[in-house]
């Protein structure tokens, strides 16, 4: 498939996404659209519930953030550690009923509950000649964070497809929604590095999530909360191949004013140092010290550690 096929054709609707195999879930859209006519102060209230069942229930998940949260914060006893995994399912759960704002709800309306900090540096470094790259983490603010680069600058990200074609024409065409004006554009792992190098030398913002454990080929260890971690050192050369900077981002959600807080910090200094090694510990530390604006809200179900060091056992067995 070329590059624009996976920018316009893969995200175009398409006939066979009526398929009865797929009616299931365009019911399951449709009662969510009707749910979500409710106040957002109700829909907070489900998610929590939600949340808690989700905890409850799915004991799988349940041990992985329990795993995670017991190696990030060791410093934590096991009763501070289970309320911390209960409340982050309820942060998750939450935030996955707000998609509609991003599907439906007019952009006047979205930029009510985004509120933005450290946006301004995006203008100042294009103007001194510099590409941006902004390293968003993987919390539940994700899409919310995407969404308020996308809708003011031109931008490009990456993307990871879903098994439900329905559900893949939902989720892309919403980060895109916001982006098309600009010319902005999702790729796939197998769209390569090369059309995002170009497109960033051109002077999109490079949204970019590096935390995410993608196995031992390609990968060094370095700690992440002080755990050995399996991390793609790609992000060093990307920078000094697109002479850029690099701007750690989280997106958290404030139950309190019902608002999403997308935060754009400082610069990664002294970075790229052209040491593989150090590049990833910087960037790791960048990654865990965005996370700390809203740790709960980090996504823990990922099995951040699944690949182990030679000789280490797994850790979520």
């Amino acid at each position: 498939m070329s590059i624009k096929e996976s920018n316009t054709d893969r995200y175009r609707f398409r006939l066979a996404l009526l398929h009865p195999r797929y009616w299931l879930t365009w019911i399951g859209l449709a009662v969510y659209f009707v749910f979500t006519l409710l106040p957002i102060s109700v829909i907070d209230r489900v998610g929590v519930r939600l949340g808690n069942i989700a905890a409850r229930k799915n004991k799988k998940r349940f041990n992985i953030v329990t795993t995670n949260l017991t190696l990030c914060f060791p410093d934590k006893e096991p009763d501070e550690i289970e309320v911390m995994v209960y409340e982050h399912f309820q942060a998750q759960l939450r935030s996955l009923l707000h998609y509609y704002i991003l599907w439906w709800r007019p952009l006047s309306w979205v930029r009510k509950k985004l509120h933005t900090s450290g946006f301004e540096q995006i203008e100042q470094y294009q103007e001194q000649g510099k590409k941006v790259i902004v390293l968003l983490t993987h919390s539940v603010g994700l899409d919310f964070a995407a969404a308020s680069i996308s809708m003011d600058y031109k931008a490009i990200a990456p993307y990871k497809q879903m098994r439900n074609p329905v559900a893949d024409w939902m989720i892309a065409n919403g980060r895109m929604r916001f982006g098309k004006w600009f010319g902005g554009k999702l790729f796939t792992r197998d769209d390569g590095l090369r059309p995002i190098i170009r497109e960033t030398r051109a002077g999109h913002v490079l949204i970019y999530l590096a935390d995410e454990d993608l196995g031992e080929k390609n990968s060094l260890f370095v700690p992440f909360f002080g755990v050995q971690k399996a991390t793609i050192p790609v992000l060093g050369r990307l920078t000094k191949s697109c002479d850029a900077v690099v701007l750690p981002c989280v997106g958290c959600y404030e139950p309190e004013n019902r608002r999403y807080s997308i935060k754009l910090l400082p610069e990664i200094k002294n970075f790229p140092s052209g040491d593989d090694v150090q590049d990833s510990i910087s960037m790791n530390q960048a990654i865990e010290a965005a996370i700390m604006h809203c740790p709960i809200q980090y996504l823990w179900t990922l099995r951040y550690f699944k690949t182990r060091p030679p000789g280490e056992a797994s850790v979520y067995d």
